[in-house]
């Protein structure tokens, strides 16, 4: 089959859920399918089978089509590093920390490991469905577009471009981006998805006419607003996330530092109708709270410090509830934190933490990237480890008393651990079954994608 992919007329028009659903649509039909976005800039990693990280997005997608995550579907990942800097990381391993400009000067090796890990994705898979990035027609950067005009003039793949009619503008958005658009890809493309309508769909009957007449393009759909509650990318979905409250029995503060990364630990938690979530952004006090939630941290000591600069750190010490950490969170609750090697800061540097686990935190290379099954808190836990800091007393968790954590990210995707542990903060939680939840999540929005576009024309580009 021909390699799909899907470019937006800008960055939050919904490739990535559209991806993830055609992903569940074409292996629903029995196609072995795979995702592929070439380069990535998100602080939410997962490790994948061969112990690589790569981003969630790409996870979720893999999750969708019912295949094992690998390095091949993200061979370039950026992880924000702080003062104009990145993290890059190469075929799910780290490279090295680069400022943007020296990034952008060794475009001809990163192409090299995009056409390897494409390539290899379409001797293993009968369909490749690549995921743009930002917009296609940023004109200034076109000769540095790794994962929109490099993966569709190299191979020369079939094209959907999405736009989202909620921001407005959507007619002029899609004709700017057809005029200016590179001639490959203009060639090579499908038709346009319309997406995130809300409202009567008999009204835009007079837009897709006009789009597919004055325009010279189909519209292959118009996909109603719906919102998917899991795997969130990037911070502005996380703020846009809808809870769905029920009769509350716990409420969770998470502290949103700066740094904040892997905060999907936090899509089982937010999706619970028992638990109130809310992200603490600035001081506030804390004691209408029952729990606080320290997740993860790409700058843990810079966070740290950001959380003594606004008064949050005083704050969570005098907390007298629930503390839990993960990953960079579990970190900051530990007497102090040693980074010798300046794997996280330009120079080399050292901070106190909260102090309430007595053990010391050494930053050292290389990070440790680590899945499977792991024996926690008296329960065999499927998650995975992402994080460079070292802990000699309590490497993988910890609890004493009210506070608690652990290095494994999903570990409140255990339905027995969760359940037992909020349980214990009032007796009246019941819990709920989040695998269930889910997959359901996944093929419901599958589900409505593959009602509300045109997948005949779709498959008949394909073919």
């Amino acid at each position: 089959m021909n390699p799909l992919a899907i470019f937006g007329t800008s960055s939050d028009a919904g490739k990535t859920t559209i991806v993830m659903a055609l992903c569940r649509i074409f292996a629903d039909k029995g196609i072995n399918v795979a995702p592929f976005k070439a380069q990535n800039v998100s602080n939410n990693s997962a490790v994948t089978k061969e112990g690589r990280e790569i981003s969630r997005a790409q996870c979720l997608q893999a999750e969708a089509a019912r295949v094992e995550p690998s390095y091949h579907f993200n061979p370039v990942l950026l992880k924000s590093h702080g003062n104009g800097s990145v993290q890059v990381v190469i075929n799910g391993l780290v490279y090295k920390n680069q400022g943007i400009s020296d990034y952008y000067n060794e475009m001809a090796f990163l192409e090299n490991q995009v056409q390897h890990a494409f390539e290899r994705c379409q001797q293993d898979y009968e369909l490749v469905i690549a995921e743009g990035a930002g917009s296609p027609v940023e004109l200034n950067l076109l000769h540095k577009d790794l994962s929109n005009t490099f993966v569709a003039k190299t191979f020369h793949t079939k094209n959907i471009l999405v736009a989202d009619i909620e921001r407005g503008g959507v007619f002029a958005s899609i004709y700017g981006t057809l005029e200016l658009m590179d001639k490959t890809m203009r060639d090579n493309l499908i038709g346009v998805i319309v997406n995130k309508f809300r409202g009567d769909r008999r009204f835009f009957d007079e837009g897709e006419r006009i789009i597919a007449e004055r325009f010279g393009v189909p519209v292959l759909g118009v996909l109603p607003f719906l919102p998917l509650n899991i795997d969130m990318e990037d911070s502005q979905s996380l703020q846009n996330y809808q809870q769905r409250l029920g009769a509350v029995k716990i409420r969770i503060a998470v502290l949103a530092y700066r740094g904040l990364s892997n905060y999907n630990d936090l899509d089982v938690l937010m999706a619970d109708p028992e638990l109130y979530v809310e992200l603490i952004h600035e001081y506030r006090p804390l004691a209408a709270f029952d729990m606080v939630l320290m997740i993860g941290s790409k700058t843990v000591i810079r966070d740290v410090r950001w959380l003594k600069a606004n008064g949050l750190f005083a704050e969570v010490q005098q907390f007298s509830g629930a503390i839990f950490g993960v990953c960079g969170g579990y970190q900051m609750l530990c007497r102090m934190l040693h980074d010798p090697d300046a794997l996280e800061h330009d120079s080399p540097t050292e901070e106190a933490g909260l102090g309430l686990i007595a053990d010391d935190v050494i930053y050292q290379s290389p990070k440790i990237l680590q899945r499977g099954v792991y024996e926690l808190f008296s329960y065999p836990v499927q998650g995975y480890e992402i994080h460079c800091g070292r802990m000699a007393n309590y490497p993988l968790f910890y609890q004493q008393g009210r506070i608690a954590g652990t290095h494994v990210h999903g570990l409140f995707d255990n339905n027995d651990f969760r359940t037992d542990y909020f349980n214990r903060l009032n007796p009246d939680y019941q819990g709920y079954d989040y695998a269930a939840y889910r997959d359901e999540q996944i093929q419901g929005f599958a589900d409505m994608v593959a009602d509300n576009l045109n997948m005949d024309a779709i498959m008949g580009a394909l073919s």
